[in-house]
């Protein structure tokens, strides 16, 4: 079960979350919307790093009947992202739910050799999505050999 907190002035598809997460799986998972400051602080008191960002993953540890984690995404920065892209924004939040989940589920795209890049991908594909940022900015393997 998706269990969401929207703080945020915001619409969120949550119907389309709530598939996504029931693709990658069974345990519940939260998913809080906040805006930029409150990620801005969260990002500092978490990970000091003074900048807010797009999304961020709190994963929990795997003990029968606990929830997965949870994952903030920044509605703000969303939709920011959303309109220079030119796409919606229930699609940017889309991915960064696929993105957060995937962070959830152990996947780490700073140390792994794509997997997480192909994941994502996969999952883009599946529920019709524009790129993610992990897409936008890593070449594929295709690419590398185009170049």
């Amino acid at each position: 079960m998706l269990i969401i907190e929207n703080s945020t002035d915001f619409d969120v598809d949550t119907k389309r979350l709530e598939m996504i997460a029931n693709t990658l799986s069974q345990k519940d998972i939260e998913c809080i919307f906040v805006n930029s400051q409150d990620m801005l602080y969260l990002n500092l008191s978490e990970r000091n790093i003074n900048k807010t960002t797009d999304v961020l993953s709190f994963p929990l540890d795997d003990i029968p009947h606990a929830p997965l984690g949870t994952i903030v995404i920044n509605l703000e920065l969303a939709n920011l992202t959303a309109k220079e892209l030119n796409h919606s924004p229930n699609d940017e939040s889309a991915l960064l739910f696929i993105h957060g989940l995937l962070h959830l589920l152990g996947f780490d795209h700073e140390i792994d050799n794509g997997e997480m890049r192909a994941k994502e991908r996969e999952l883009i594909e599946r529920f019709s999505l524009p790129e993610s940022l992990i897409c936008r900015t890593i070449p594929t393997e295709q690419s590398d050999e185009e170049s």
